[in-house]
Protein backbone atom coordinates (compact mmCIF):
# COMPACT_ATOMS: atom_id res chain seq x y z
CA UNK A 1 0.00 0.00 0.00
CA UNK A 2 1.56 3.35 -0.78
CA UNK A 3 1.30 6.10 1.47
CA UNK A 4 -0.68 9.30 2.14
CA UNK A 5 0.01 12.39 0.40
CA UNK A 6 -0.68 15.07 2.87
CA UNK A 7 -1.42 18.78 1.43
CA UNK A 8 -0.73 21.83 3.44
CA UNK A 9 -0.09 25.75 3.41
CA UNK A 10 3.32 26.59 2.70
CA UNK A 11 4.00 28.99 6.35
CA UNK A 12 5.78 28.01 8.55
CA UNK A 13 2.96 27.32 11.50
CA UNK A 14 1.20 24.98 8.80
CA UNK A 15 4.60 23.36 7.84
CA UNK A 16 4.63 22.81 11.80
CA UNK A 17 1.17 21.36 12.11
CA UNK A 18 1.56 19.24 8.88
CA UNK A 19 4.67 17.16 10.15
CA UNK A 20 2.68 16.74 13.72
CA UNK A 21 -0.25 15.09 11.82
CA UNK A 22 1.87 13.10 9.66
CA UNK A 23 4.42 11.78 13.09
CA UNK A 24 0.92 10.95 14.56
CA UNK A 25 -0.49 8.69 11.52
CA UNK A 26 2.86 7.07 10.77
CA UNK A 27 2.96 6.51 14.45
CA UNK A 28 -0.45 4.79 14.61
CA UNK A 29 -0.29 3.00 11.29
CA UNK A 30 3.47 1.69 12.25
CA UNK A 31 4.83 2.97 9.06
CA UNK A 32 8.23 4.04 8.32
CA UNK A 33 9.01 8.03 8.57
CA UNK A 34 7.83 9.93 5.20
CA UNK A 35 5.23 7.45 4.42
CA UNK A 36 3.02 10.71 4.53
CA UNK A 37 4.20 13.03 1.99
CA UNK A 38 3.60 16.70 2.32
CA UNK A 39 2.64 18.35 -0.35
CA UNK A 40 3.12 22.63 -0.32
CA UNK A 41 0.38 24.29 -1.74
CA UNK A 42 0.18 28.01 -2.28
CA UNK A 43 -3.01 29.98 -1.11
CA UNK A 44 -4.21 33.40 -2.02
CA UNK A 45 -4.10 34.44 1.71
CA UNK A 46 -0.35 33.21 1.98
CA UNK A 47 0.44 35.33 -1.37
CA UNK A 48 -1.68 38.81 -0.21
CA UNK A 49 -1.12 40.12 2.98
CA UNK A 50 -1.40 43.61 2.17
CA UNK A 51 -5.54 43.65 2.92
CA UNK A 52 -7.65 42.38 5.65
CA UNK A 53 -9.36 38.88 4.31
CA UNK A 54 -12.82 40.02 4.37
CA UNK A 55 -11.95 42.32 1.29
CA UNK A 56 -10.68 39.74 -0.51
CA UNK A 57 -12.65 36.44 0.04
CA UNK A 58 -13.20 35.39 3.42
CA UNK A 59 -11.62 32.22 4.83
CA UNK A 60 -12.36 30.30 1.87
CA UNK A 61 -8.71 32.02 0.64
CA UNK A 62 -6.83 29.65 3.34
CA UNK A 63 -8.92 26.56 1.88
CA UNK A 64 -9.82 26.53 -1.49
CA UNK A 65 -6.62 26.27 -3.21
CA UNK A 66 -6.32 23.03 -0.82
CA UNK A 67 -9.71 21.97 -1.82
CA UNK A 68 -9.20 21.98 -5.60
CA UNK A 69 -5.79 20.04 -5.08
CA UNK A 70 -7.96 17.59 -2.95
CA UNK A 71 -10.58 17.05 -5.05
CA UNK A 72 -8.32 16.71 -8.24
CA UNK A 73 -6.77 13.95 -6.34
CA UNK A 74 -2.86 15.58 -6.07
CA UNK A 75 -3.33 15.05 -2.56
CA UNK A 76 -5.19 12.28 -0.38
CA UNK A 77 -6.33 14.89 2.33
CA UNK A 78 -5.14 18.12 3.75
CA UNK A 79 -4.26 19.68 7.03
CA UNK A 80 -5.92 23.25 8.20
CA UNK A 81 -6.22 24.83 11.37
CA UNK A 82 -9.64 24.50 12.27
CA UNK A 83 -11.07 28.29 12.98
CA UNK A 84 -9.98 28.80 9.00
CA UNK A 85 -12.22 26.30 8.03
CA UNK A 86 -15.44 27.96 6.41
CA UNK A 87 -18.85 26.69 8.65
CA UNK A 88 -20.51 25.23 5.12
CA UNK A 89 -17.84 22.79 2.98
CA UNK A 90 -18.92 21.18 -0.28
CA UNK A 91 -20.29 18.13 0.32
CA UNK A 92 -17.26 16.42 -1.64
CA UNK A 93 -15.49 17.01 1.17
CA UNK A 94 -14.62 15.32 4.92
CA UNK A 95 -13.65 16.50 8.11
CA UNK A 96 -12.44 13.14 9.27
CA UNK A 97 -10.51 13.59 12.14
CA UNK A 98 -9.01 16.38 14.30
CA UNK A 99 -5.94 16.49 16.94
CA UNK A 100 -6.36 17.23 20.70
CA UNK A 101 -7.24 20.56 21.31
CA UNK A 102 -3.64 22.93 22.53
CA UNK A 103 -3.77 25.84 24.57
CA UNK A 104 -7.51 27.92 23.45
CA UNK A 105 -6.35 31.34 24.97
CA UNK A 106 -4.90 34.41 23.00
CA UNK A 107 -1.78 35.70 23.65
CA UNK A 108 -0.73 39.52 23.94
CA UNK A 109 2.19 40.47 22.82
CA UNK A 110 3.74 44.07 23.78
CA UNK A 111 1.97 44.27 27.51
CA UNK A 112 1.40 41.93 30.37
CA UNK A 113 -1.87 42.44 30.15
CA UNK A 114 -4.38 44.43 27.85
CA UNK A 115 -5.14 46.63 31.04
CA UNK A 116 -1.09 47.44 31.00
CA UNK A 117 -1.43 49.15 27.73
CA UNK A 118 -0.96 52.49 27.32
CA UNK A 119 -3.61 55.03 26.71
CA UNK A 120 -4.73 55.02 22.80
CA UNK A 121 -1.96 52.23 22.17
CA UNK A 122 -1.97 50.28 19.00
CA UNK A 123 -3.27 47.18 18.66
CA UNK A 124 -2.59 45.59 15.47
CA UNK A 125 -5.39 42.68 14.35
CA UNK A 126 -7.29 41.90 11.49
CA UNK A 127 -9.43 39.88 13.36
CA UNK A 128 -12.86 41.21 13.82
CA UNK A 129 -13.22 39.49 17.03
CA UNK A 130 -10.25 40.45 18.90
CA UNK A 131 -10.89 43.53 17.41
CA UNK A 132 -14.21 43.93 19.44
CA UNK A 133 -12.85 41.96 22.47
CA UNK A 134 -10.36 44.84 22.65
CA UNK A 135 -12.28 47.69 21.93
CA UNK A 136 -14.47 46.52 24.30
CA UNK A 137 -12.71 46.44 27.40
CA UNK A 138 -10.41 49.28 26.32
CA UNK A 139 -12.29 51.79 24.19
CA UNK A 140 -9.60 54.26 23.84
CA UNK A 141 -6.65 51.81 22.18
CA UNK A 142 -6.49 52.12 18.34
CA UNK A 143 -6.70 48.40 16.03
CA UNK A 144 -4.94 48.69 13.18
CA UNK A 145 -5.24 45.71 11.03
CA UNK A 146 -2.11 43.48 10.51
CA UNK A 147 -1.63 40.52 8.35
CA UNK A 148 1.04 38.08 7.82
CA UNK A 149 2.47 34.93 9.50
CA UNK A 150 3.35 34.44 13.28
CA UNK A 151 6.85 36.08 12.80
CA UNK A 152 5.98 39.05 10.53
CA UNK A 153 3.46 40.09 13.07
CA UNK A 154 5.83 39.68 16.27
CA UNK A 155 8.44 42.00 14.30
CA UNK A 156 5.98 44.41 14.01
CA UNK A 157 5.41 44.60 17.55
CA UNK A 158 9.73 44.61 18.12
CA UNK A 159 9.90 47.19 15.31
CA UNK A 160 7.44 49.21 17.01
CA UNK A 161 5.20 49.66 13.73
CA UNK A 162 2.20 48.34 16.23
CA UNK A 163 2.06 48.90 20.02
CA UNK A 164 0.87 45.34 20.87
CA UNK A 165 -0.94 42.20 18.56
CA UNK A 166 -2.76 39.36 19.94
CA UNK A 167 -2.07 35.86 18.65
CA UNK A 168 -3.04 31.96 19.19
CA UNK A 169 -1.02 30.52 22.31
CA UNK A 170 -1.35 26.92 20.61
CA UNK A 171 0.08 28.65 17.50
CA UNK A 172 3.03 29.92 19.44
CA UNK A 173 3.53 26.82 21.17
CA UNK A 174 3.64 24.93 17.59
CA UNK A 175 6.44 26.82 16.43
CA UNK A 176 8.43 26.79 19.55
CA UNK A 177 8.16 30.51 20.33
CA UNK A 178 7.45 31.83 23.65
CA UNK A 179 6.18 35.10 23.39
CA UNK A 180 3.63 37.39 25.38
CA UNK A 181 1.05 36.98 27.85
CA UNK A 182 -1.95 34.64 27.70
CA UNK A 183 -5.07 36.19 28.96
CA UNK A 184 -7.85 33.80 30.65
CA UNK A 185 -10.84 32.50 28.45
CA UNK A 186 -13.46 34.42 31.24
CA UNK A 187 -11.59 37.82 29.60
CA UNK A 188 -10.71 36.70 25.74
CA UNK A 189 -13.38 34.29 24.89
CA UNK A 190 -11.59 32.00 21.71
CA UNK A 191 -12.87 31.78 17.86
CA UNK A 192 -14.95 28.79 17.27
CA UNK A 193 -12.45 25.76 16.16
CA UNK A 194 -9.22 27.31 18.11
CA UNK A 195 -5.78 25.64 19.00
CA UNK A 196 -7.68 22.52 16.57
CA UNK A 197 -5.85 21.23 13.54
CA UNK A 198 -8.11 19.34 11.17
CA UNK A 199 -8.16 16.94 8.55
CA UNK A 200 -10.37 16.73 5.27
CA UNK A 201 -10.53 14.22 2.76
CA UNK A 202 -12.61 13.34 0.08
CA UNK A 203 -16.23 11.93 1.08
CA UNK A 204 -16.20 9.16 -1.06
CA UNK A 205 -12.22 7.93 0.07
CA UNK A 206 -13.08 5.31 3.01
CA UNK A 207 -9.79 4.15 2.80
CA UNK A 208 -8.23 7.93 3.89
CA UNK A 209 -10.74 8.47 6.24
CA UNK A 210 -9.95 4.87 8.06
CA UNK A 211 -6.46 5.88 8.17
CA UNK A 212 -7.10 9.68 9.75
CA UNK A 213 -9.66 8.26 12.31
CA UNK A 214 -7.03 6.14 14.08
CA UNK A 215 -5.66 9.57 15.05
CA UNK A 216 -9.21 11.46 16.04
CA UNK A 217 -9.21 12.36 19.22
CA UNK A 218 -13.43 12.01 19.70
CA UNK A 219 -13.72 14.60 22.31
CA UNK A 220 -12.32 17.41 20.33
CA UNK A 221 -14.32 16.31 17.62
CA UNK A 222 -17.50 16.93 19.35
CA UNK A 223 -16.52 20.57 20.26
CA UNK A 224 -15.61 21.62 17.20
CA UNK A 225 -18.70 20.08 15.55
CA UNK A 226 -20.99 22.18 18.13
CA UNK A 227 -18.88 24.92 17.64
CA UNK A 228 -19.01 24.86 13.55
CA UNK A 229 -22.78 24.21 14.26
CA UNK A 230 -23.32 26.99 16.21
CA UNK A 231 -21.49 29.41 13.84
CA UNK A 232 -23.21 27.51 10.33
CA UNK A 233 -26.44 28.44 11.85
CA UNK A 234 -25.41 32.27 12.22
CA UNK A 235 -24.29 32.82 8.97
CA UNK A 236 -21.76 34.50 9.47
CA UNK A 237 -18.59 35.16 7.62
CA UNK A 238 -14.94 36.08 8.30
CA UNK A 239 -15.81 39.87 9.13
CA UNK A 240 -18.59 38.90 11.95
CA UNK A 241 -17.34 39.03 15.48
CA UNK A 242 -17.69 35.62 16.98
CA UNK A 243 -16.70 33.58 19.66
CA UNK A 244 -17.89 30.38 21.02
CA UNK A 245 -16.12 27.46 23.36
CA UNK A 246 -17.13 23.95 23.83
CA UNK A 247 -15.98 22.06 26.42
CA UNK A 248 -16.76 18.27 27.95
CA UNK A 249 -17.78 18.82 31.71
CA UNK A 250 -19.68 16.30 33.20
CA UNK A 251 -20.70 13.94 30.80
CA UNK A 252 -22.11 16.97 28.59
CA UNK A 253 -20.81 19.56 26.27
CA UNK A 254 -21.15 22.86 27.50
CA UNK A 255 -21.04 25.98 25.04
CA UNK A 256 -20.20 29.67 25.78
CA UNK A 257 -20.89 32.17 23.00
CA UNK A 258 -20.51 35.78 22.59
CA UNK A 259 -21.79 38.07 19.78
CA UNK A 260 -20.08 41.42 19.11
CA UNK A 261 -21.16 44.67 17.20
CA UNK A 262 -17.53 45.84 15.39
CA UNK A 263 -16.65 48.53 18.19
CA UNK A 264 -17.45 46.08 20.92
CA UNK A 265 -20.36 48.58 22.07
CA UNK A 266 -22.20 45.40 22.18
CA UNK A 267 -22.40 42.06 23.08
CA UNK A 268 -24.71 39.07 23.66
CA UNK A 269 -23.48 36.41 25.67
CA UNK A 270 -25.03 33.14 26.46
CA UNK A 271 -24.66 29.31 27.33
CA UNK A 272 -25.92 25.93 26.23
CA UNK A 273 -25.40 22.59 27.93
CA UNK A 274 -26.16 19.17 25.22
CA UNK A 275 -25.03 16.01 24.49
CA UNK A 276 -22.09 15.28 22.76
CA UNK A 277 -23.86 14.39 19.10
CA UNK A 278 -26.27 17.16 19.42
CA UNK A 279 -25.92 19.84 16.91
CA UNK A 280 -29.19 21.20 16.95
CA UNK A 281 -28.48 22.92 20.32
CA UNK A 282 -26.08 25.12 19.35
CA UNK A 283 -27.87 26.42 16.13
CA UNK A 284 -30.54 26.94 18.38
CA UNK A 285 -28.69 29.08 20.65
CA UNK A 286 -26.95 30.61 17.98
CA UNK A 287 -31.09 31.68 16.99
CA UNK A 288 -31.75 32.50 20.12
CA UNK A 289 -28.70 35.15 20.57
CA UNK A 290 -29.28 36.76 17.33
CA UNK A 291 -32.95 37.03 18.22
CA UNK A 292 -31.93 39.54 21.25
CA UNK A 293 -29.18 40.78 19.42
CA UNK A 294 -29.63 44.56 18.53
CA UNK A 295 -29.18 45.93 15.14
CA UNK A 296 -25.45 46.28 15.69
CA UNK A 297 -24.92 43.00 15.90
CA UNK A 298 -27.68 41.54 13.81
CA UNK A 299 -26.29 43.40 10.87
CA UNK A 300 -23.29 41.53 10.73
CA UNK A 301 -24.79 37.73 10.59
CA UNK A 302 -27.18 36.47 8.90
CA UNK A 303 -30.30 38.53 10.49
CA UNK A 304 -30.96 41.63 9.09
Amino acid sequence: MNGLRLGTRGSPLALAQARKVASAIEAAQRWPDGWVQIVEITTTGDQVQDRPLAEIGGKALWTKELDRALLAGEVDFCVHSMKDVESIRPKEIHIAAVRPRGDVRDRLIGAESIDKLNKGAVVGTSSPRRAAQVLRLRPDLKIVPIRGNVETRLRKVEEGEVDATLLASAGLKRLGIEAGFAIPTEIILPAPGQAVIGMECRTNDTRTQSVLSTVNNGITYSCVMAERAFTRALGGTCSSPVAAFCVLEDGDLRMRAQLFSEDGKEMVEDRAAFDCDDVKTPEALAHDMLAKAPQAIRSLFGAQ
